[in-house]
């Protein structure tokens, strides 16, 4: 059985403070696109197996999200068998795409369909959050106002049919522990719930009124990520803005809109729908 795990963006992000047990309270819209990498599961006799194609990937393959998700749902349903996972990777890592969460949640929905395991999808919700903060939202997908570490997600009506989205992703890994520790929450101010109403004006109003709290600290170590944001603006983009915490970032754009721009060869660029 085939599946085909897509990426999000984030429309939005704020980071309200840390928490006790280290993760970190946000708010955000998430939004799925059509990027996608491919996962495909086999039942085998023998022992589970992984294997990868496409774009690399560093560690082991019991490192991976696919496997663990494997390994999450064999201990409570040991009727499981044995599988070879293949996974085949497009979606760019380390960019704030989603690609590693989005690929662990599907795989746990593929296995619960192919082995008629009947997991609710509330459970599988439950089972994604062990996984990473932000899997959850790839068993609901659909864009979603997001609160939490991201896990608790409201479903909003949110459609963007009439645009099309460009995705620049540079050569450059940004740690996201790192980010974080690059808050600053003294005299902070948050207004909750604020983002959530900001996406249901005008996407042409977003532009002074939606942002994402890491841009500034990667934009001031890296000037190139900030130069594609203005780079976005400058050939049209109705929106442009940093996906979570990078490197990713993203333009809106009219669906007519004729995009020409040039990117190095070393970046990921692509154009994307909703």
């Amino acid at each position: 059985m085939i599946s085909f795990p897509n990426c999000k963006i984030n429309l939005g992000l704020t980071i309200l403070q840390k928490r006790n047990d280290g993760y970190h309270d946000l708010e955000s819209v998430f939004f799925p696109l059509f990027l996608k990498d491919i996962i495909e599961v086999i039942e085998v006799t023998d022992e589970p197996e992984f294997s990868i194609s496409g774009l690399s990937i560093s560690g082991t393959s019991e490192d991976n999200l696919c496997f663990k998700a494997y390994t999450l749902l064999k201990k409570d349903h040991p009727e499981l068998p044995p599988v070879k996972m293949y996974l085949h990777k497009t979606i760019p890592m380390g960019a704030g795409l989603g690609g590693g969460s989005a690929d662990a949640s599907f795989m746990l929905s593929l296995l619960n369909k192919k082995f008629n395991l009947g997991i609710s999808s509330e459970k599988l919700i439950d089972y994604s959050l062990q996984l990473g903060s932000d899997c959850p939202f790839f068993i609901l997908n659909k864009p979603s106002f997001a609160t939490g570490r991201g896990e608790n997600l409201d479903p909003i009506e949110l459609n963007l049919s009439n645009y099309k989205f460009f995705v620049v992703v540079p050569d450059i890994h940004i740690n996201t522990a790192w980010a974080f520790s690059q808050l600053n929450f003294k005299n902070k101010k948050n207004v909750p719930g604020k983002i959530k109403e900001l996406v249901k004006q005008p996407v042409e109003t977003w532009k002074d009124k939606l942002s994402n709290d890491f841009e500034a600290i990667v934009f001031q170590k890296h000037p190139e990520i900030a130069m594609i944001k203005e780079k976005l603006y400058k050939d049209g983009a109705v929106y442009s803005s940093l996906s979570g915490s990078g490197s990713a970032v993203y333009g809106i754009f009219e669906k007519g809109k004729d995009i020409s721009m040039s990117f190095p060869a070393n970046y990921f660029v692509k154009e994307l729908y909703s």
